[in-house]
This record gives structure tokens, C-alpha cells and sequence, in this order.
């Protein structure tokens, strides 16, 4: 198994649509020249951005986080340019890009050093081969202050490792829970 380069991800973002939308190179700035956290295809690796579509954890219902019965009122959603995520919480989102990975490639998510810097934490679980769809973002907040998320800016690279072989059951094969989501997704079982 390898790790792929740019000029990798760029062919299968053209050929395979395995990014849409595609950003060609990093973005730094926007279009009035203000500094962004950077986003788009770097050198073994492509930096996705994080919609404006929030779910911000929430206690006031007093529910107990169950990922077998899990209570949708534990959040709260909130449409966005930027998510305040109280202390020692936590937010989902999604990416702006949809992803269609392909069935002999395996794709890791790390969060972007600019919040790890600032201890927000972005969890994201391998995107396994011939898995699709907006990928959801989990958020930790691991400060005691209220920390900042930004839409349509750089949250978390994904890495692409293509195999010498093809899998033998890919997600698509085992209809897996999570195919083909298109919005901030909660716990299913």
C-alpha cells in the first residue's frame, strides 16, 4: 500500500470524480485577498473544507450520548460563516466536498495543524474503498474557552493509500450505514 501524490489525486478527481467540487493547488486567500486556512490539493494529500452546516452538542436536555440509541435534541443546528463550540464540547459538521473513493484505495483524515494548535481536535474514521458521500466532521473542543470553526475553509487533509490488490468486500458491497450521506450525519446503528 502507497501513499498518493498530487498528481494522483488530481488524475482521479478528473477522470473518477473523487472530489467534486475539485480545487486545483492550495487557496490561502479569498477573493478579497484575506487570509483563509488553506484548502485544496497539496503535495500527498487534499485539504477539504467544512460547509456551513453545523450540529453543536448540547445539554440541555440532559440526555446521555448513547451511539446505540442516540437522541437527535442532543444538538443543536446552526447554518453558518463560522460555529462557536462551547468548552469541552463538541460540533459535527460536513465537508463542502463529495467524496467517491475507489474500490482498491483507502483514505485517512488528520486535522490541520492551524486548530490542533488552538486544541480543537478533528475526528474523522477511514473512508473505506468504494465508500461516497459528504464526509461528517466531529469537532472537539478541548479548551475550556468557546472555540471558532470556519466555513468554507481548510478543517482536516485526507490522505489516499491505493492497494497492490483490489478488497474482496468493499462498504458499497456491505450496503455500509453511512453510504452516500449527504448532510451532517448523527450516530446510526
Amino acid at each position: 500500500m502507497a501513499i498518493k501524490s498530487d498528481r494522483w489525486i488530481r488524475k482521479m478527481a478528473q477522470e473518477q470524480n473523487m472530489l467534486e467540487p475539485f480545487v486545483d493547488g492550495q487557496i490561502k486567500k479569498n477573493a478579497d485577498g484575506e487570509g483563509v486556512i488553506s484548502y485544496g490539493l497539496s503535495s500527498y494529500g487534499y485539504d477539504v473544507r467544512c460547509s456551513n452546516e453545523f450540529k453543536v452538542f448540547t445539554n440541555i436536555n440532559s440526555a446521555i450520548v448513547d451511539p446505540k440509541n442516540f437522541c437527535p435534541s442532543s444538538f443543536v443546528d446552526v447554518q453558518a460563516d463560522v460555529c462557536i463550540i462551547p468548552p469541552n464540547s463538541f460540533a459535527l459538521a460536513r465537508t463542502v466536498e463529495y467524496l467517491k473513493i475507489p474500490r482498491n484505495v483507502l483514505t485517512i483524515c488528520l486535522g490541520k495543524s492551524t486548530y490542533a494548535r488552538c486544541g480543537i481536535i478533528v475526528n474523522v474514521t477511514p473512508l473505506e474503498p468504494e465508500w461516497e458521500g459528504h464526509v461528517t466532521l466531529e469537532f472537539s473542543n478541548t479548551t475550556t474557552l468557546p472555540a471558532k470553526i470556519y466555513a468554507n475553509e481548510g478543517v482536516a487533509q485526507f490522505l489516499f493509500f491505493e492497494s497492490d490488490e483490489v478488497c474482496e468486500t468493499s462498504y458499497a458491497d456491505r450496503a455500509g450505514k453511512y453510504m452516500k450521506q449527504t448532510g451532517v450525519t448523527v450516530p446510526k446503528l
